[in-house]
């Protein structure tokens, strides 16, 4: 079964993302705002780093209900810094907590995202990874639009990064198996 070239073989945690979950059109305000914690996440480390450890972001995260994440006061803050289940890292735990506050703020979040493709998946088809972007105008436009809003480590790679991650586009390649069936999900 041909898969996007980034699936490490032998992985079943990333094998399952990718089968499953990654691009698939996803609407739903507290999963993106999962994505928008994992991505800040993920900054300067792999992919499999955030991946491997996501049952622990969401028991320390409180399963990503934003307007809970967003009432964490000091000590949630030194629970989290000393929580082995995530990535340990003073300025990406203040982004996720400050984060929660301003997606708390935001009227439609998924309308907000959605917005910036005009509501519809946009359909890469790369023919080979190599020619998938790491970032598009559309992600520069929302990194500049939530950084207005107050969010934090949301650089146009990493607003790309969930833009691919929640089905804004579809960047199976074109041999993946998965391509086609997220077009029909769009």
């Amino acid at each position: 079964m041909a898969r996007c070239g980034w699936v490490p073989a032998g992985d079943p945690v990333y094998t399952e993302y990718h089968d499953t979950e990654w691009g698939v059109p996803q609407h739903d305000p507290q999963v993106l705002f999962e994505f928008v914690v994992l991505e800040a996440a993920q900054a300067g480390l792999s992919w499999s780093t955030i991946l491997h450890r996501r049952e622990g972001y969401r028991a320390a995260f409180a399963g990503f209900v934003p307007e809970t994440v967003a009432a964490f006061d000091d000590d949630d803050v030194a629970r989290l810094l000393a929580d082995p289940g995530i990535v340990r890292n003073r300025a990406k735990v203040a982004a996720a907590i400050g984060n929660a506050r301003a997606w708390c703020e935001l009227d439609d979040p998924s309308g907000l995202l959605w917005g910036f493709v005009d509501g519809a998946p946009v359909d890469g088809r790369w023919p080979s990874l190599a020619d998938v972007p790491l970032t598009t105008p559309a992600a520069a436009a929302m990194s500049t639009d939530l950084k207005r809003r107050g969010l934090r480590f949301v650089g146009p790679t990493i607003c790309y990064s969930l833009m691919q991650a929640c089905g804004l586009v579809n960047d199976h390649v074109a041999a993946c198996f998965r391509h086609d069936e997220c077009r029909a999900l769009a």
